[in-house]
């Protein structure tokens, strides 16, 4: 059987879906092909790879990648981590089976100390939940 496609799209695919991409890969990179987006994208933040690097995840090949550089191509899931994300990617000219929205905070917005290592945690949570519900091969 072949893999699920995932893509996970925030606002600039600097941290929060760059993390997404890179944690679904190490939780469950049998079951599922992982990508990432962003609708204004810019440079992979430090602190976010820093992040997925502490908890021994492989961060090899993140890149930030516009929405545009997936037109046209279908994924078995569209997960928005972003308002802005969610408001631009409507006219996405791509397609899906289920297009699902969380409202994760930018961790440049939290002034707590280890606010890169919530929002992972934050994000491998919903994966876990997700992945949980999600049919498995037979």
């Amino acid at each position: 059987m072949s893999k699920k496609r995932v893509l996970f799209l925030c606002n600039a695919n600097s941290a929060r879906s760059l993390m997404a991409e890179a944690l679904l890969r190490h939780m469950a990179g049998q079951r599922f092909e992982a990508y990432s987006a962003g609708v204004e994208p810019d440079a992979p933040q430090q602190a976010a790879l820093q992040a997925l690097e502490e908890l021994g995840i492989d961060t090899t090949g993140l890149a930030s990648k516009s929405l545009e550089a997936y037109a046209g191509e279908h994924f078995d899931s569209v997960i928005i981590l972003c308002e802005k994300a969610q408001q631009r990617c409507r006219d996405w000219q791509g397609n899906t089976d289920e297009r699902l929205f969380w409202d994760i905070l930018d961790p440049r917005l939290n002034p707590r100390d280890g606010a890169y290592t919530q929002t992972l945690e934050e994000i491998r949570g919903r994966l876990r939940l997700w992945l949980n519900v999600q049919p498995r091969a037979t």
